[in-house]
């Protein structure tokens, strides 16, 4: 009998301890949770516009689907630099000198200012860079090989062309507005002036420094052109509405280079979706958070495009729209 009670004594003890260092683990396995660093995400977006907006709301949406969410185990510190590189670089080294966990750059600019102040310390990731090689933040788009990563946003410039071509079954020339100091301007007026004369067309570019230099080169390239076709760079599309009056008062179309220019007054375009791209580069920037490393990350190419046109600016210049594109998506003219 005293055997039985010393062994039933000595199952409840056991019993026992084993409850407490379960309730131990679970205890101490929230609190670790709970008390887990939480990270601070610097987000510099280099000017004010719809692409751009939307690659920002795209990367919250990409970061909160990875389990990243602002106010809860992260810290997303935005800020726009108003188009302005001097703001730019100002904003990333506040960032760098924080000690920020990671800095996103929203456009080439905000990318290339966030990088260099970062100075391979902190992990820098990028949204809606058209040729991050030419920019120099990554070694190669299969291999980054720098503490940088990404996404880009490479136009599908063969179906644009293929568009304006159905558009304008006879024009000849195209004219191109671009900023000389913009690596990615650069890199697709080459790439759109080798495609050109597979579809019978001549590109006629006029390089600008700044937004003072636009209205006066505006009005000179429309006039010697059947078109304008604008790119993804950012000083043109910050100053989108001038362009279109003055291409607008040469009644020559300009092409956009996704749905929300269309909207504005361009013509039509082949569309990339700038909030995927933004969800994309979240969910890469939440890969990073986690633990690998930037250098050892591919860049997402977002290329895939879709057709869109403006059925107001069709009208206003009497252009009827091909057989081709009767399935296109549609838009009317939100800016007037």
């Amino acid at each position: 009998m005293k055997t039985f009670k010393k062994l039933l004594a000595l199952t409840l003890t056991f019993a026992l301890s084993v409850a407490l260092v379960a309730c131990g683990n679970t205890t101490s396995s929230t609190s670790s949770k709970s008390t887990a660093k939480k990270l601070t995400i610097g987000v510099i977006q280099y000017a004010t516009h719809p692409s751009l907006d939307n690659c920002y709301n795209g990367l919250v949406q990409g970061l909160k689907e990875s389990d990243y969410v602002d106010g809860d185990n992260i810290t997303i510190d935005f800020k726009n630099a108003q188009g302005d590189i001097a703001t730019a670089n100002q904003i990333a080294n506040n960032m760098s000198a924080s000690n920020y966990d990671m800095i996103v750059g929203i456009a080439t600019p905000a990318a290339m200012s966030a990088y260099g102040a970062a100075n391979g310390e902190i992990p820098v990731v990028f949204c809606a860079v058209s040729d991050p090689v030419a920019a120099k933040l990554v070694n190669s788009l299969e291999l980054s090989g720098l503490n940088c990563t990404g996404s880009s946003d490479k136009l599908n410039l063969t179906a644009q062309l293929a568009m304006i071509r159905a558009f304008q079954p006879d024009a000849k020339k195209i004219g191109i507005l671009y900023n000389t100091a913009e690596a990615n301007s650069l890199s697709q007026l080459n790439t759109i002036k080798e495609l050109a004369p597979q579809y019978g067309f001549e590109i006629v570019a006029s390089g600008v420094q700044s937004a003072a230099d636009i209205p006066a080169a505006a009005t000179s390239l429309a006039g010697k052109v059947d078109c304008i076709n604008n790119f993804t760079d950012n000083l043109i599309v910050d100053n989108l509405g001038v362009v279109l009056e003055r291409a607008n008062a040469a009644k020559i179309p300009v092409y956009g280079s996704e749905v929300e220019q269309v909207k504005n007054g361009c013509l039509a375009s082949e569309s990339l979706d700038y909030i995927d791209l933004g969800k994309q580069t979240g969910t890469l920037a939440a890969v990073v958070l986690g633990g690998k490393k930037a250098a050892e990350t591919s860049v997402v190419v977002v290329d895939s495009s879709y057709p869109v046109y403006n059925t107001d600016v069709a009208s206003a210049l009497g252009i009827t729209v091909p057989s081709s594109y009767s399935s296109a998506e549609t838009v009317k003219t939100t800016v007037k």
